[in-house]
């Protein structure tokens, strides 16, 4: 079952890579907004991420 959602997901994300870079050519309109929709999504992620990195850092690493 994981593999099936993971699975999904994959398609998913090369399908919103592929519609940039088709959007990005001048294709139809329904691109420019599948293209627009995983951008923001690809914002979303890397601004939560960022924030996640630095409220996890206690700033010693004293996991030695």
């Amino acid at each position: 079952m994981a593999v099936l959602l993971l699975s999904g997901v994959l398609a998913l994300a090369v399908g919103g890579c592929a519609c940039v870079v088709w959007a990005a050519r001048g294709g139809p309109r329904w691109t420019r907004v599948v293209s627009t929709v995983t951008l923001t999504l690809a914002e979303i992620v890397t601004t939560a991420n960022k924030k996640s990195r630095r409220s996890g850092s206690s700033g010693g690493g004293g996991d030695d």
